[in-house]
């Protein structure tokens, strides 16, 4: 499916930020471990998600789903072997979450993708989890994954080598399903919305910071049940709205229920930096998750050196702060991303495609981009190729708010795994966007 996006004077209204992706495929894992039953609100209805949620009722789970409302009910049985292979579709994060998930279980299954799936590394999960006791084979080093045996070590103690809340999560949640204690040290902080989870449900959380790293600490402990969880909305998907925001001409939008963990929000810091008018509004905890309401109005963006140590924060961010230079005043740098390359495309690459065809004058290095913006709106009189990368295709889908003739994306379908709504949101505010 190919998507046209077509220049508008202005956006304005208000929208209600989908669920968090995140969130959701966490909360259906922890949910299933917890064996009661959960109302759960605010679920992000899209193929990452629900590819997670066939896999774990694929183990026994009893999990059903009505929109954006989910309903996990108690099992009678303990979770089992499937059948058949767990089909995750386009979700790493569902693969290397139930990875772990299921190597505590001490079950056998496989877990296949498709093929940009298929493509993306999986060692990083595998290596740690064989090192805890594990016996799991790949395709060198890529799925299909299979978990045959062996028994988790307690106690086990990790530095990992890369910033990834993925490995990260997988890692905790073998511990978790195990009934087993670890501890994992990461060189950057990463998004933490496993430990927030297992806090919530009252498990055994330490965390200890220093200048140089952070370690978690996990002690085996029995998690509380609950009868209800609200999810918070998606701030990856805010991302888009923000920034469209931000680069159309006399716009005002009006978020609500923006998840604002910090170690996810990130973007709003380097957009403030960047001369952004944001504003947040009602603040609050949901489920000891942050959330609020976010203000953007249309902004004379400045560019800027974004600070590495920001970057893995906003690794899922930065194809669309790639828009936001486009239209910023002198030049944007970015480094330190060379994580980017390895997700549902090589985003780095993809961005730089994008960039060429909309004229934008730019550098690609091997770890990031250098962006000279322009006041000036463009001509994109190339059809600019999305790689099948759900965020490329959005980003570029945002970059036609300025362009003089607008501008095709080709291959948008995989934007149905993390946002299915995001052409009717953009167009209720103001956007044109169509087949």
């Amino acid at each position: 499916m190919n998507l046209e996006s077509h220049p508008t004077n202005r956006l304005s209204g208000e929208v209600t930020c989908p669920g968090d992706k995140s969130i959701s495929q966490r909360i259906l894992i922890i949910g299933s471990l917890l064996n009661c039953d959960i109302k759960i609100s605010g679920f992000l209805d899209a193929e990452d998600p629900n590819s997670t949620m066939m896999a774990l009722n694929n183990l026994g789970s009893s999990i059903k789903k009505d929109n954006d409302k989910v309903m996990i009910s108690h099992r009678s049985k303990p979770f089992t072997n499937p059948s058949s292979c767990l089909d995750l579709g386009n979700s790493g994060t569902g693969m290397r979450l139930l990875t772990g998930f299921i190597s505590g279980l001490n079950l056998v299954a496989t877990l296949t993708g498709d093929d940009s799936l298929s493509k993306r590394p999986m060692s990083r999960v595998v290596d740690p989890l064989t090192a805890m006791g594990k016996k799991i084979s790949t395709n060198s080093g890529k799925a299909p994954i299979q978990i045959q045996g062996g028994n988790i070590k307690d106690n086990f103690e990790y530095v990992m080598p890369i910033a990834s809340a993925q490995v990260k999560s997988s890692l905790m949640l073998a511990a978790l399903s195990s009934g087993k204690s670890i501890k994992i040290t990461e060189p950057k902080v990463t998004r933490d919305h496993t430990e927030r989870m297992i806090q919530y449900f009252d498990g055994s959380i330490e965390i200890l910071e220093s200048s140089q790293d952070k370690t978690i600490f996990f002690k085996s402990s029995k998690l509380s049940q609950i009868s209800s969880y609200e999810i918070v909305g998606d701030f990856s998907s805010a991302a888009f709205i923000i920034v469209a925001a931000l680069i159309s001409k006399n716009s005002e939008v009006l978020i609500k229920n923006v998840g604002l963990n910090e170690t996810r929000s990130g973007l709003l810091e380097v957009l403030l930096k960047m001369n952004a008018n944001i504003e947040i509004v009602n603040k609050r905890q949901t489920c000891n998750e942050d959330c609020g309401d976010i203000i953007i109005k249309s902004s004379k963006l400045e560019g800027i050196n974004v600070p590495n140590s920001i970057i893995p924060n906003i690794i899922d961010e930065i194809p669309i702060l790639s828009i936001a230079a486009c239209f910023a005043r002198g030049q944007t740098t970015i480094n330190n991303a060379s994580e980017l390359k390895v997700k549902e495309s090589d985003r780095l690459h993809a961005t730089s495609m994008g960039l060429k065809a909309m004229n934008i004058r730019h550098d690609l290095l091997d770890d990031g981009l250098i962006i000279n913006g322009t006041q000036d709106d463009v001509e994109i009189h190339e059809e600019i190729e999305s790689f099948g990368d759900h965020r490329i295709a959005m980003s570029f889908l945002i970059a036609g708010l300025r362009s003089k003739n607008g501008v095709k994306v080709r291959d948008c379908s995989n934007i149905k795994t993390s946002f299915p709504n995001f052409s009717m949101i953009m167009n209720n505010l103001g956007m044109i966007i169509n087949e």
